[in-house]
């Protein structure tokens, strides 16, 4: 054992929390003390490499025909750290970055990436930070919503959001004008009966609670009920039906041992956790909760979920049989699969169907189906052997969940494409009616293509494509932000 592990197992039993001046100071010691790498960072170099500039880029080159429905950004965040060190690096703390085109009358009017402008990102780069009210910390690089109006990026575990305006330029921490009670979600759902998002929410130096938070239309938390847990859970994601917000506790906790060590993310596999499910009903409070224990698995990703006629419930997810269980720089193995869930409240019990064994992630649908019984999933291949650098060659699929069919669209060889949302073409339609959009890093890695994928001729060539002539390294969540967004 080395002096780093022995003092984290002097100290974890001791030491409430993780943001003590104490953890804090043995975490920047270890830290400092951490040997170097082997080899180069697999998530620092190659294809993510992280960009150096902001650019602005006008006109850009179109293949074939942008829709004319589609007016508004596509806006993609991911991970790009200003001065990353590689013994500590993990992919999902690094500075956010915001990767946005713009669309309209046919053309594709500009592209920007802009660094979201923490106060680690502002020093670095001899900028302002940008203003508003911090919590935790600062660092914002998961997902984006487009909500009240405005856009915002977000992350979970312990930063307020950032909202953005139309050129990604102007940035500011928003707590929805003071009524949140702490750090916000990657993972918010919107119900599209009310227009109200639903958002569980947790941080990391308070092991015991997590927050189950209503955020009204026009942008404030108008509800916050607090859920009692153990050990720190972390909660990517969650689910809505008309009756339940679906809470996903399972084993990949808080470690004090991990923070101490110096590593960068502090969440490891914990084998003593219960794995449970829990049915909160939307306007129940923490003792109505609806607890549910299940096998050891972890969830990042639901697809979506409804209540059924006869009082059970669907949530389709993608499943891992563990994660972060040996080193916690990235999964431990592909997930199991696309599957169904069939949860019986009154018997208390969870039933486990696979609709797909085929390795793949980033589920999406049509939103304006969140809650509600759907046809139509779609998700990102993954190579069949996870490697170091967590991307690779693999289709895009289209899950017809009534017939049982799969169709695949296919990138091409070497090319590494990432989360593609379905965008509906209008109020009306139907619900594969509309298009999937994306960005797909081309073959050999020195340019990248957003492409507009006909979602009912899934495995068609693309309608259009907008042309980038620089890579835009591998991120995690975009949206499209319409302009006229909810």
């Amino acid at each position: 054992m080395t002096v780093a592990e022995r003092a984290a197992a002097l100290i974890e039993g001791a030491v409430r929390g993780v943001s003590s001046p104490l953890v804090s100071g043995i975490a920047a010691f270890n830290r400092w003390r951490l040997p170097p790498r082997d080899a180069p960072h697999p998530l620092l170099t190659g294809l993510h490499r992280p960009m150096t500039e902001e650019l602005t880029l006008t006109d850009l080159v179109i293949d074939g025909t942008i829709p004319a429905e589609l007016d508004g950004r596509y806006v993609r965040i991911g991970p790009n750290p200003v001065d990353a060190d590689p013994r500590s690096y993990h992919f999902f703390t690094g500075d956010g970055m915001l990767h946005g085109i713009r669309i309209a009358d046919g053309r594709a009017h500009w592209y920007r990436n802009r660094w979201i402008r923490s106060k680690a990102v502002a020093k670095a780069r001899g900028v302002a930070a940008a203003p508003g009210p911090r919590h935790i910390f600062d660092t914002v690089n998961t997902s984006i919503l487009g909500h009240a109006n405005g856009a915002y990026a977000l992350v979970e575990a312990g930063s307020t959001p950032v909202r953005f305006d139309e050129t990604l330029e102007g940035q500011r921490f928003d707590d929805f004008g003071g009524t949140l009670p702490g750090s916000f979600t990657a993972h918010p759902r919107r119900d599209p009966a009310t227009g109200e998002l639903h958002a569980i929410c947790y941080e990391a130096t308070d092991p015991k609670r997590v927050r189950y938070n209503i955020i009204d239309t026009v942008g404030r938390v108008r509800r916050t009920v607090v859920i009692p847990v153990a050990h720190g859970p972390l909660i990517h994601d969650c689910a809505i039906t008309d009756r339940f917000v679906i809470v996903l506790d399972l084993p990949l906790t808080l470690s004090l041992r991990t923070v101490v060590s110096g590593h960068g993310f502090p969440y490891r596999w914990n084998a003593s956790h219960p794995a449970r499910l829990g049915l909160l009903p939307r306007d129940g409070d923490a003792e109505d909760m609806i607890w549910i224990a299940l096998d050891p698995c972890f969830v990042f990703h639901t697809a979506n979920a409804y209540d059924l006629p006869d009082g059970r419930v669907t949530l389709d997810v993608i499943a891992y049989d563990r994660m972060f269980s040996d080193e916690n720089d990235g999964p431990d193995s592909n997930p199991r699969g696309f599957e169904r869930w069939t949860i019986d409240p009154l018997a208390r019990t969870v039933t486990r169907q696979m609709i797909d064994a085929t390795p793949q992630e980033l589920p999406r649908i049509d939103e304006r189906r969140t809650g509600r019984p759907y046809r139509y999933a779609y998700a990102m291949g993954l190579p069949d052997e996870i490697g170091e650098t967590l991307v690779g060659e693999a289709p895009l699929f289209k899950h017809d969940l009534e017939a049982g069919t799969r169709q695949a669209h296919i990138f091409g060889k070497g090319r590494v494409a990432g989360e593609f949302m379905f965008v509906a073409r209008g109020e009306g339609k139907a619900e594969d009616d509309g298009w999937l959009i994306g960005l797909v890093i081309d073959a050999g890695g020195h340019s990248t293509a957003l492409e507009i994928i006909d979602a009912r001729t899934i495995d068609a060539p693309p309608v259009a494509v907008v042309r980038l002539p620089h890579r835009v390294p591998p991120g995690i969540h975009g949206t499209w932000l319409p302009t006229r967004n909810p």
